[in-house]
């Protein structure tokens, strides 16, 4: 009879401390999803301009654009495209842009006609880590910058096939500060966002009303919206227009619209030094 009430007391102990340290845990993530990230400055949300592959109306377009309106960007760039305005995109690097990594090659999958000399399908880890490497190695013995953030490119995050695939979003986490999809459906919580697969919602092809619904979801939700654009110019495909991409500089410029533009590792750099004095709370 006395072992028995030994053991009742022994399990009423052990449920209630289970369900004090469930409250607990409760309590934090009820706080971390109310308590609002503090974005520099008192701003609302963040935004990122991206752009892929270096394309020419990147320099010819985009950049004069964009240092008119002291706005700074992120290109992740393809080696051979870049070979092409080799001092345009030193020019980027002088006054601010960031240079990120988008492979050697932009493989993709094979079931892209164009990408199938070059298909993921038939790549290993080794074959993309190779490919990372060598655009890091590119991007500094050509404009003099270590590349610390990456691109997936086509947003497709795999090698193989079948029982074989493999993710290479753990390589991309070891060697760089963020990594950054395609087509996303929504900005990125800053409080809980995987740094190794960022959100990246497109741009191309879109008005400025568009545009600016997203920024305004995102500020509504202080969050990080990741912008992903190709090609800068008045039309075609996968193309950012001109008029969209002024009138939201102009919109992100005015002060009372609470939002905070910059580099993707000038917002990563924050969201870290964030979070980890949160922790230490």
């Amino acid at each position: 009879m006395k072992l028995k009430k030994i053991t009742t007391w022994c399990f009423l102990l052990v449920f209630i401390g289970v369900n004090v340290c469930l409250a607990q845990y409760d309590r934090r993530e009820r706080q971390d999803r109310i308590k609002p990230f503090p974005w520099p400055e008192r701003k609302q949300c963040a935004v990122s301009l991206t752009f892929d592959d270096a394309r020419l109306s990147q320099i010819d377009a985009g950049i004069p654009l964009l240092n008119q309106y002291k706005i700074k960007a992120t290109f992740y760039i393809s080696p051979e495209s870049l070979k092409r305005r080799i001092d345009g995109w030193k020019a980027a690097v002088e006054v601010g842009h960031e240079i990120g990594n988008h492979t050697m090659n932009h493989p993709c999958s094979g079931n892209f006609a164009f990408a199938r000399a070059k298909a993921l399908e038939e790549y290993t880890l080794d074959r993309i880590e190779e490919e990372m490497d060598g655009a890091n190695q590119f991007i500094f013995e050509n404009l003099g910058v270590n590349a610390i953030n990456f691109a997936y490119p086509c947003g497709q995050s795999f090698v193989g096939r079948g029982e074989k695939l493999q993710s290479y979003i753990p390589l991309v986490a070891k060697k760089f500060m963020t990594g950054r999809g395609w087509m996303g459906e929504d900005s990125n919580d800053p409080w809980y966002c995987d740094f190794a697969q960022l959100f990246g919602m497109e741009s191309d092809g879109k008005s400025f009303d568009e545009l600016r619904q997203l920024i305004d979801k995102a500020k509504k939700e202080r969050r990080w919206l990741v912008l992903a654009g190709h090609e800068i110019g008045e039309r075609g495909r996968q193309t950012t227009l001109v008029s969209s991409l002024e009138k939201l500089c102009q919109y992100a410029n005015n002060p009372e619209n609470g939002i905070w533009i910059d580099t993707v590792a000038a917002v990563a750099e924050h969201i870290q030094k964030v979070r980890a004095q949160a922790e230490t709370q």
